[in-house]
């Protein structure tokens, strides 16, 4: 025995060297791609700089300490600060309505709830503007983009919910808790991260909102940029805007982080199924049905009657078959070729974040959070004035544009690839580096394959949100180049709404897929067991 052991321990320490040796190799492999892309994703806050810098540094102060400054300030926090706590409140009440009473038609309602999603919020705006006209201001924002971006609540809410350990709530039960106690007690702070994460996203998409506030003539920061850009042609002052945008990104991001901690609460114990035991509504049975019928209208009700109405009955509904099969071509194409190269993108830099340390790795991985966080336009503005002034030719090509859907939805590629690539055991890799197997042989033989469904999962949701990205389409696209979004702002700023119509139908139709299988996964999700062992 000790004869075995001793030559167990000879084959390791022969082997050892080169393990370390390969996943040394591997770092290097990772460290130059990782460099690259932090460099693309820091050209947003090089490129404020090097504005101020060209206006002088004094009038770029002026163009920031101004009365239209402190308006847009105001304006932008106050919708900011509203919008999120309604998609809270939406988000928060639907998921445990859905999750933990007997609610009629629970798998229905899981799936009109989440539907909105799949409804771009300027298609949303557009759909009530041109029913309502008088649907402006501060009001419109508020019911547009509350009715579009709760699910963002929603869905983090609900698997948690789907995941929380049913013991919680009966050993709080049975301490004489009442129902609404042992909400406010137990499931309340064992939700905490899930609100936070799904009101911080709710929060940023709001800063970095353009479309659907054009429609309602309710001036942000990012209306304000395009205005300056797109018709003052004033670059300096929409960069200045920008710099205060970029502020309120890092402001938000931040406070999610103080009031997120290191909050943990969850416990899994195995055994006997958990099941938590649904509350009966009896009797207020109808009043929450009629509550999230009416949730169902005004989020995707009127926007898809609109849309019929618009189609059958208006008077600019001479359709163009082969312009609406060009934008839906350019729109498939675009998504798909942004999908893969985010992924592309992201592979490295998970695999760097998870299987090896250091501040350099650190940053690399969150630095793409930060660039999520901000406009469309902002990233577009950024890829004009560097393509123009470095390479010229590329200016308003296919890979500029590809590359600016990278930049802005790489985290979800990164999220989804991470919470696959966690659960794969490091020594799988090890083993295959100690055998002699180099970097890109261990990667496509052994990670690739294991990481196959976040990689997937990865790309149908950054082909999702691609497909109706609007304002970086607007500045970056080449000429001649049109998609469903970019059709459905062109004919609805020209008062064209049939013609706008087609468009948006189509926009909806193709964004339900990934949001269908998205729900499905939520569905899938089961609560864990437990027993008293």
């Amino acid at each position: 025995m000790r004869t075995a052991g001793a030559g167990q321990r000879g084959v390791a320490a022969r082997l050892l060297p080169r393990r370390i040796g390969t996943m040394q190799q591997r770092q290097r492999a990772l460290l130059l791609p990782a460099a690259l892309l932090s460099f693309l994703l820091f050209l947003p806050i090089l490129y404020v700089a090097m504005q101020a810098r060209e206006v002088g540094w004094h009038t770029a102060a002026g163009l920031i300490f101004r009365p239209r400054v402190y308006d847009l300030l105001v304006n932008t926090l106050a919708l900011d600060v509203f919008v999120t706590v309604v998609c809270v409140a939406i988000g928060v009440t639907a998921a445990w309505f859905t999750e933990r009473t007997d609610l009629p038609g629970r798998r229905l309602w899981n799936v009109l709830v989440t539907l909105p999603f799949a409804v771009p919020a300027f298609v949303s705006g557009y759909s009530w503007i041109s029913v309502f006209p008088g649907l402006e201001g501060f009001n419109g924002a508020m019911l547009v983009l509350s009715t579009s971006y709760y699910p963002l609540v929603y869905l983090p809410v609900a698997a948690a919910l789907k995941r929380m350990d049913p013991a919680l709530e009966e050993v709080a039960l049975s301490l004489g808790y009442s129902r609404l106690k042992v909400f406010l007690r137990v499931i309340l702070p064992y939700l905490r991260p899930a609100i936070i994460g799904g009101g911080v996203l709710v929060a940023l998409h709001i800063l970095a909102e353009f479309g659907a506030l054009a429609f309602v003539n309710y001036d942000t920061f990012t209306t304000a940029i395009f205005d300056q850009y797109e018709l003052a042609f004033n670059s300096a002052s929409a960069a200045m805007l920008t710099f205060v945008l970029l502020i309120l990104c890092f402001i938000v991001l931040g406070l999610a982080g103080l009031i997120q901690g290191g909050f943990s609460y969850a416990t899994v114990r195995k055994g006997v199924s958990g099941r938590a035991e649904r509350v009966r509504l009896a009797a207020h049975a109808p009043w929450v049905l009629l509550a999230f019928t009416v949730l169902v209208v005004f989020a995707i009700g009127i926007p898809f009657a609109s849309l019929v109405y618009w189609l059958l009955t208006g008077s600019s509904a001479a359709f163009h078959w082969q312009e609406i099969a060009a934008a839906l071509y350019s729109t498939i194409t675009l998504g798909l070729g942004g999908s893969v190269l985010a992924v592309l993108f992201a592979i490295p830099l998970v695999i760097l974040a998870v299987r090896h340390s250091g501040v350099f790795a650190t940053i690399a991985d969150r630095l793409p959070y930060f660039i999520h966080s901000l406009p469309g336009l902002v990233v577009g503005l950024t890829l004009v004035f560097f393509t123009v002034r470095s390479v010229n030719w590329l200016y308003q090509t296919v890979p500029v544009l590809l590359l600016a859907y990278a930049m802005l939805y790489l985290p979800l590629a990164q999220s989804s690839i991470r919470g696959v690539l966690v659960q794969v055991p490091r020594q799988l890799e090890e083993v295959a580096g100690s055998l002699g197997k180099k970097p890109l042989a261990i990667f496509s033989r052994v990670t690739l394959p294991l990481i196959w469904p976040g990689v997937g999962a990865g790309f149908a949701l950054v082909c999702l949100k691609v497909m109706s990205e609007l304002t970086a389409t607007l500045i970056l696209r080449p000429t001649g180049v049109d998609t469903l979004a970019t059709r459905v702002w062109e004919h609805t700023t020209n008062i064209e709404y049939a013609a706008s119509a087609p468009y948006a139908m189509l926009l909806i139709l193709i964004s339900g897929l990934p949001v269908y299988l998205l729900t499905m996964r939520l569905s899938s999700i089961r609560a864990p067991h437990h027993s008293d062992t």
